[in-house]
């Protein structure tokens, strides 16, 4: 009996443990599995929240390598072979290793068969799983526009001190002059011509600076391109006589574009007033309006001095000048032909040229047709 007992309690008691031991096993297998499941899901939601960034975004292991990635981020050549392609947003991912804590950094990168720059704001995150959520954002337009806006106000500085200079040094002139009057009329008639270049060169930043600025969803009518013409025409009708300059134009009804009147009165004006001030005195400048592959095509040609090969991509930079001494004989502010391609651009169109030094240049306002639809629409409007 005793042996039989004692066969018995082993028995039961070896149940018992295994039972336990099972338990133990099975609770801890089912730990392991619910934590891979969270794991899993966690990296699922990961998935899904890079499926709808806006930015580029990467989810890098323990490893570093990328297991997930968003189509942003292979489109600024991010990924090498599942590699962060750069050793900066490398760097960027040790660092939130090392620390724990989210990490956002500017970085400039160079990307593509022409290694061109690109700046981009990185932020690294560490998730509970131990994988780094890394998100992309490419903010080379904006830091270009910021580097254009600090070389503009470098520019408008550099261009106002020239003719307040001028105007300082012409007032003292004329104060010590005052006795002399032949001496007055110089100085009061240069005086004159420096606060006229001021002047210009201040309405024309200030042009520019509304261009900039337009919202032409806002402000767009349909406008006929024949009033354009004869109204830019008139505006320099003065100008040429003055320099004996035969202006002549054909501006047909019916071309209508949509957009903002002034402003392209304004482009077209500037494009009239260059071709006379670079043509020689009793030369020639024909405006014309026509129609080519559904855009309408304002052309200025001019039969002045011409644009020499090599300044013809820069004429259109802000106070770039092809001829720095005429510029100054005519009082040019540098502005007007960066007016011109602003105005093309804001209404969806471009501005062409064609020139031959010593034989003149054709500057020609491309612009997109309004549609019948357009044009009926905004005659019910009105």
């Amino acid at each position: 009996m005793n042996t039989s007992l004692s066969i018995v309690l082993a028995a039961t008691l070896g149940l018992a443990v295994g039972g336990v031991v099972v338990w133990i096993l099975a609770r801890v297998s089912r730990r392991r599995l619910m934590r891979t499941v969270a794991e899993k899901q966690a990296q699922e939601t990961v998935a899904d929240l890079l499926d709808v960034l806006a930015t580029a975004g990467l989810l890098l292991d323990s490893s570093d390598v990328v297991i997930r990635s968003t189509t942003g981020a292979q489109a600024l050549g991010l990924l090498n072979n599942r590699i962060l392609a750069h050793a900066e947003l490398r760097d960027l991912v040790r660092h939130t290793r090392e620390t724990g804590a989210p990490y956002e950094a500017d970085v400039e990168i160079s990307t593509g068969l022409q290694n061109d720059t690109l700046w981009v704001r990185a932020r690294a995150a560490l998730l509970n799983d131990g994988n780094v959520l890394l998100t992309v954002e490419d903010v080379t337009e904006s830091q270009r526009l910021e580097e254009t806006r600090r070389d503009f106000v470098a520019n408008i500085s550099h261009e106002l001190k020239t003719p307040i200079g001028a105007i300082s040094l012409l007032s003292e002139a004329l104060m010590d002059s005052s006795d002399d009057q032949e001496m007055v009329k110089k100085f009061s008639a240069d005086l004159f011509k420096e606060s006229k270049r001021l002047a210009g060169l201040v309405q024309d930043i200030i042009q520019l600076s509304r261009l900039q600025s337009a919202d032409l969803l806002k402000t767009a009518s349909i406008v006929d391109l024949s009033g354009v013409i004869v109204d830019a025409v008139e505006r320099n009708q003065v100008l040429a006589e003055r320099r004996g300059i035969t202006l002549s134009w054909d501006a047909p009804q019916g071309y209508q574009v949509l957009g903002d009147s002034e402003m392209l009165t304004m482009a077209v004006k500037n494009l009239i007033e260059n071709a006379i001030l670079y043509s020689d005195d009793g030369g020639q400048v024909g405006v014309g309006l026509r129609d080519g592959d559904g855009l309408a095509q304002i052309s200025v040609t001019d039969t002045g001095v011409g644009i020499d090969p090599e300044h013809i991509e820069r004429i259109f930079e802000r106070f770039y000048r092809a001829d720095p001494s005429r510029s100054r004989e005519t009082g040019g502010t540098g502005l007007g032909l960066a007016i011109v391609k602003h105005v093309a651009q804001n209404h969806r169109g471009d501005i062409q040229v064609f020139s031959k030094p010593g034989f003149g240049s054709t500057f020609t306002l491309r612009l997109p047709i309004a549609t019948t639809q357009i044009q009926e629409q905004q005659v019910e409007e009105n």
